[in-house]
């Protein structure tokens, strides 16, 4: 029997050297593939029954066994694409499967998935999937609050929708007006030549005509101009000036934005705003609206009627100067400076770009500037994760024995990378030598016993 014995102890050597060899020829063979991970091998001694004399126990036969190595990370690459995406840390992304494709719409299997190939790229309905063949999930985010909504996880797709135009509602302005203005007209040897030219039809509370522009483009200074957005997202240029009338009192106008070539005398050119005067210590003072306009919520600022530049009526704006932001101080140069302009509106626009940051927000970047985060990506742990059942593609499925996913207290996530195989070839290499010649020993030792049988069976002849 013992020679029995150690052709199956043999065997089974050979029969586990040959699942170890199985094991890493799939680690070779992967070893670029992303997000894979390498499977060891374990032996473990299956011992016969021989009585609790140490004499009499004899050396039983092997068993391999596949070990996983989920927890070890591979090594993180730096990728130029975008929505390429690496796990920092510990945990998965959840992914899905497409099921079919009705009426020109892929559908999508129930059962969820869980990898660490983050190699997703948008195809061409906006849905980030892997080379696998994986579609990512994650939580959409309501745009007004970015906050999750709901808590079931959907598969992440860039709608090419585009974004709807924003009114503009608010300019808020930030300026310091000379203390004495350098006009065209502006001489310091005639007293009040610095101030609006009223010597004609225009007055301290009136509009500016056609008629009467030159007169107060050569009393007035600039203050530069913005562009808003109509309800349409239709660009608005609105071009302020101020107009010293008297010590420390300013007038604010917007341009009506009309060729003066083509105007009549009477046509408006600058419509009022209000007044504005300030401490002898150059802080702003009193706000007087030119009506029909009206003083800002809180009182640092106009609220502009009906603002209408061009033809293009931009409706209600207001015009602010929040925190202190319009002053009065001496420039030498007589101009307004450290002017600043901004402003809430914005036009349509198409996706152009998507960023995923730290926190697994993903981002859309449109053509108008704006940017809208639209998806939060969860990333999944599990109690077991040695536990999970491999499937195609680098990823893994959920058991009984993996436990559920829970979301939370995974790593961070790094765009533009990805893990790379943790299968290390020269490594791998070196176990192969191992198993080879291993596996020539156990070989060597069914021999050997088959020559000691032989000898035994010639004994009789």
């Amino acid at each position: 029997m013992s020679i029995y014995g150690a052709i199956n102890a043999a065997t089974s050597g050979l029969s586990a050297q040959s699942k170890a060899l199985e094991n890493i020829s799939g680690n070779v063979a992967n070893s670029q593939t992303i997000g894979y991970k390498r499977l060891d091998t374990t032996f473990a001694d299956l011992v016969s029954s021989g009585g609790a004399v140490q004499g009499k126990q004899v050396a039983g036969t092997t068993l391999a066994t596949s070990r996983a190595t989920n927890t070890v990370s591979g090594a993180i690459v730096a990728s130029q694409v975008d929505t390429y995406l690496a796990i920092n840390g510990k945990g998965y992304f959840v992914v899905t499967k497409a099921a079919d494709v009705i009426d020109g719409q892929t559908t999508f299997a129930d059962a969820e998935y869980y990898s660490r190939a983050g190699d997703f790229e948008l195809d061409e309905n906006g849905y980030l999937v892997n080379s696998a063949g994986y579609f990512l999930k994650g939580f959409q985010l309501d745009p007004l609050t970015g906050n999750a909504v709901g808590d079931s996880a959907t598969v992440i797709q860039i709608s090419k929708k585009p974004m709807a135009a924003k009114a503009t509602s608010e300019i808020r302005y930030q300026a310091n007006l000379p203390t004495y203005p350098l006009t065209k007209n502006a001489d310091k040897t005639v007293p009040g030549s610095q101030y609006l030219d009223t010597s004609g039809a225009i007055t301290a509370t009136s509009n500016i005509t056609n008629a009467d522009l030159q007169d107060f483009l050569d009393s007035s200074i600039s203050g530069q101009s913005i562009t808003s957005y109509d309800q349409n997202g239709a660009p608005v240029n609105v071009e302020v000036r101020w107009a010293q009338t008297a010590p420390n009192t300013w007038n604010a106008y917007y341009s009506a934005g009309r060729d003066a070539a083509t105007a009549a005398p009477a046509d408006v050119m600058w419509n009022l705003i209000g007044q504005t005067t300030f401490t002898a210590a150059g802080k702003m003072d009193v706000l007087t609206p030119q009506a029909p306009n009206t003083l800002a919520p809180g009182g640092a600022g106009f609220v502009i009627d009906n603002l209408t530049v061009g033809g293009v009526n931009a409706g209600n704006i207001q015009f602010t100067f929040k925190n202190d932001a319009l002053t009065q101080y001496a420039d030498p140069k007589g101009l307004a400076s450290s002017v600043a302009l901004n402003q809430d509106g914005y036009a349509a626009g198409q996706v152009v770009g998507v960023t995923i940051d730290a926190a697994g927000r993903v981002t859309a970047s449109y053509s108008n500037q704006q940017q809208l985060a639209i998806y939060e990506i969860p990333i999944a742990t599990f109690s077991a994760e040695h536990n999970l059942r491999r499937v195609d593609g680098a990823a893994f499925a959920a058991t009984p024995l993996s436990g559920v996913p829970v979301f939370g207290e995974g790593g961070s996530v790094l765009s533009n990378s990805y893990e790379a195989s943790n299968a290390d070839i020269a490594a791998e290499f070196a176990k192969l030598i191992i198993t080879q010649q291993a596996y020539s020993a156990n070989s060597k030792v069914v021999t050997s016993a088959d020559e000691m049988l032989n000898s035994a069976l010639n004994m009789i002849r």
